[in-house]
């Protein structure tokens, strides 16, 4: 493999991350692989943190956007009308909202997920003119400073510079154990004059915590939540950017819990190209910006317009591709129990909805929380030396985060599986006494 990176250390600020984590010159990338330069092929269970659902240059959307750039379409247009972002509203309307019965008006924010956020939280706080927001334990919602205050991961916030304040965190589903109802205890704590919050103008949630190490929230918990906004006179801000566009198997990830949330925020996959798109869906009565109040050079990319409404007529006018990525969500568990059974020492175990899944070890050998999360790191940088790209997430990496895009074949996720598998049981018998490592355990 070739590592040189010197330009790169060279030239680029050390915030760079992801570099760091796979140390190659990548040149490029069809589907569910991406080659280094050296011609190493990579299976990428990584998808762009999220933002190829797709798969790197799907060839139905490069098609339609090589046709756009060639007859001259309008590639910068402020918020100006264009063909493309007419068709994109028309597809959007037609394909997503309307055969699910939903009303929302759409606004074209800057281009990350961050500003998106950004917009979804300036407004509900300007709707009901109150500043304090709820967010929830190991949520992650952008790194711009009003996300970032929503976000509780202590690492991003020490970025900051500056105190984080209008946001008070609540325990998430499952934070504090199986028989905590930490609705109940959110509800008691708003409905209490004497518990110190400032009366929220909203809650953000994400329905599955991405960054925040893949824990779901169950559709009862998300009902609750819902209830407890409407008593307490709440909006109520689902968080799509890493699990909407069918990453948990239907379109939107709040979809199975019957949830009707305020305000959405979307991105990463939205575009279907890896292209930077990101919008807010929010009720028509919560339409309260005056002309330009969030505005921005670079909202609404008109070649992910064109991308953007090509992936919704081609993926998703049928329940096929819910249907697609169930299947090899069920590969994944048949996997991850077929390795428990040969390891069961390891007590390798799952969680996750659809295509966003964790691994994760558990702490049977008495290594320790910290320990754990090392060995996930270094399972992940194993994985990669052996041409499989995966991330671990949680502010303890306590888990191996698993994305990869949608449409991937089946036979490059069983040989990725296979690495990771291999790459586990390597790691673990370094860590933790364990017998040998055992045969190939998946079968086309």
């Amino acid at each position: 493999m070739n590592q040189n990176l010197d330009t790169f250390n060279h030239m680029e600020s050390n915030v760079r991350y992801y570099i760091r984590s796979f140390p190659a010159v990548f040149t490029r990338a069809r589907g569910a692989q991406i080659w280094g330069e050296d011609g190493k092929a990579y299976i990428d269970f990584f998808a762009g943190a999220g933002a190829l659902n797709y798969g790197h240059n799907n060839p139905l959307l490069r098609e339609k956007l090589i046709e756009y750039l060639q007859s001259d379409g309008v590639v910068h247009g402020l918020d100006m009308a264009t063909s493309a972002k007419e068709h994109f509203l028309k597809t959007f309307e037609h394909i997503i909202l309307q055969p699910r019965g939903m009303d929302y008006v759409l606004q074209f924010t800057g281009p990350t997920g961050a500003n998106a956020v950004e917009a979804a939280l300036k407004l509900a706080r300007k709707v009901k003119q109150r500043a304090n927001v709820i967010s929830f334990t190991n949520g992650f919602h952008g790194v711009s400073a009003g996300a970032l205050a929503a976000t509780g991961n202590a690492h991003f916030r020490q970025g900051a510079g500056i105190g984080l304040g209008n946001v008070t965190f609540m325990p998430y589903d499952g934070y504090l154990g199986p028989g905590a109802d930490t609705i109940a205890y959110l509800d008691r704590m708003l409905g209490d004059p004497a518990s110190g919050i400032d009366k929220p103008a909203a809650a953000i949630v994400e329905t599955v915590q991405g960054e925040g190490g893949v824990h779901v929230a169950s559709k009862e918990w998300l009902q609750a939540l819902e209830q407890v906004c409407r008593k307490h006179d709440m909006l109520l801000i689902v968080d799509e950017i890493q699990v909407g566009c069918g990453r948990t198997g239907r379109f939107f990830g709040f979809e199975e819990s019957g949830i009707h949330p305020d305000i959405v925020t979307m991105s990463k996959s939205l575009s279907g190209y890896g292209l930077p798109l990101s919008m807010v869906m929010l009720k028509p009565e919560l339409d309260r910006w005056r002309p330009g109040e969030h505005n921005g050079t670079f909202r609404g990319n008109n070649l992910a317009f064109v991308t953007a409404a090509h992936a919704l007529e081609s993926f998703w006018r049928s329940e096929g591709m819910s249907e697609l990525v169930q299947r090899k969500a069920d590969l994944l568990r048949k996997w991850c129990r077929t390795l428990h059974s040969k390891r069961p020492e390891l007590d390798v175990k799952l969680r996750g909805r659809g295509l966003i899944c964790g691994v994760h070890l558990s702490d049977r050998s008495g290594l320790g929380h910290d320990a754990i999360g090392e060995l996930h790191k270094k399972i992940a940088r194993r994985a990669f030396d052996n041409g499989l790209i995966v991330e671990t997430a949680g502010a303890g990496d306590e888990v191996i985060k698993l994305l990869p895009p949608l449409l991937i074949d089946d036979k490059l996720l069983h040989k990725g599986l296979q690495i990771l598998e291999d790459s586990i049981v390597a790691e673990a018998h370094n860590a933790i006494p364990a017998r040998p490592p055992f045969p190939e355990l998946m079968h086309s």
